[in-house]
């Protein structure tokens, strides 16, 4: 197998606009949107054999061919990806399904799927020559790039919510960070970051703002592929805040279809959102292409408070293509989902990843999940970072 990225271009999500891979960029420059990395998938086709991957290790970096980083002497690696893919006989049991299967991204390095788009969005600018990074952060994303920084030797600038957990802002600047708590949400964090983005010349890594943390992310739907042997499941639910792991997961299907991976067969994708900030369940129960910010955004599920999403219309595409839907929970049953999935398979989940049983059991109410499907849950991260929620 090559040993090589076979990255070719960067193509804007919405316009189309083609630019060349080699060089810092973060929103198209001619519309606005998020940047999309495409790669020479026929090449990559004629060199890399899915059956080899079995060597290889056991992290997201078995994918590198489909992955960003030229130089392999900047991969940025503290062994994310490869996570467990379980089935769930005990919740099975208690919701009488038998065919449903927990993500574990919790195993991840700092404890959520993050460190997945981070690896990859860290990895790139290091080799682009960035010395310093920001990010507006919920909290898990802000570990994340503190951490792949770290072993970058660069600078890491975090923007967060004053009322963020305190375990994620220590563990931020134990990790070398130099955090910044703003009054407000994550977008006010936003608008904080930026000032200092053109300031002092920072790289921007927010969600969907740069074109590598979705190539992270999207490793998820290879795993996903491989580990159930190159079948994909009916029904993946995921939560979704900025919404980067469902659009990339829905890019890697479209991709290993292209290497001659998996057949065209997809899963319906089912986007979980409380109902104390729901844009994407409003916008796509309206039909509409982009969703309006949601005021006043409210949820225990930190990474659920995202009132507005970069990749709105991405996020919606997949839904419709897929022939999926849209969920809003109400905290209590995210709480309810999250206690009942660690009683019964002894994962402690973040609340998003309760979220997922919720809307679960909201589209087994609803008929919308059949019997006899095969159902995947995210848990996207460790529970122990939120245990302010349980005292």
């Amino acid at each position: 197998m090559g040993e090589n990225s076979y990255l070719s271009h960067l193509e804007c999500g919405l316009c189309g606009e083609r630019l060349e891979a080699d060089r810092l960029w973060n929103l198209c420059p001619k519309c606005g949107k998020p940047l999309l990395a495409r790669y020479d998938l026929e090449a990559a086709r004629a060199a890399v054999g899915r059956d080899a991957l079995a060597c290889r290790e056991p992290t997201m970096w078995r994918y590198r061919e489909l992955l960003p980083v030229r130089d392999l002497r900047f991969k940025l690696c503290l062994g994310e990806g490869f996570t467990p893919l379980v089935q769930a006989p005990r919740l099975g049991a208690e919701t009488g399904f038998d065919t449903l299967y927990v993500k574990d991204e919790g195993l991840n390095p700092t404890g959520s799927f993050k460190a997945r788009g981070l690896a990859a969005a860290v990895s790139r600018a290091f080799e682009l020559g960035v010395r310093a990074v920001s990010i507006p952060t919920a909290g898990n994303a802000g570990c994340a790039m503190s951490a792949y920084a770290a072993l970058a030797g660069i600078e890491a600038h975090v923007f967060m919510p004053a009322d963020v957990p305190r375990p994620f802002i220590n563990e931020c600047r134990v990790l070398g960070a130099r955090v910044t708590l703003i009054d407000g949400l994550i977008t006010d964090c936003g608008k904080a970051a930026r000032e200092g983005v053109e300031k002092h010349g920072r790289f921007d890594v927010s969600t969907l703002k740069e074109p590598y943390r979705i190539e992270g992310k999207k490793t998820m739907g290879y795993e996903l592929a491989e580990q159930m042997g190159w079948r994909l499941p009916d029904v993946v639910i995921y939560p979704t805040g900025g919404g980067t792991g469902l659009v990339g997961m829905w890019k890697a299907f479209g991709e290993m279809e292209k290497l001659g991976w998996i057949g065209p067969e997809r899963p319906r994708m089912v986007t979980v959102q409380s109902d104390g900030c729901a844009p994407m369940v409003k916008a796509f129960r309206e039909g509409k292409e982009f969703a309006e910010p949601w005021p006043d955004a409210r949820t225990v599920a930190d990474g659920l408070r995202v009132p507005a999403a970069v990749g709105d219309f991405l996020i919606l595409r997949a839904l419709r293509e897929s022939g999926g839907t849209a969920v809003a929970v109400p905290d209590a049953a995210i709480l309810e989902g999250t206690r009942l999935l660690g009683r019964t398979q002894g994962i402690w989940p973040a609340p998003e990843g309760g979220a997922t049983v919720a809307a679960f059991l909201e589209l087994r109410r609803q008929g919308w999940v059949r019997d006899g499907e095969t159902v995947v849950l995210f848990n996207t991260g460790n529970g122990a970072k939120y245990s302010h929620v349980w005292d």
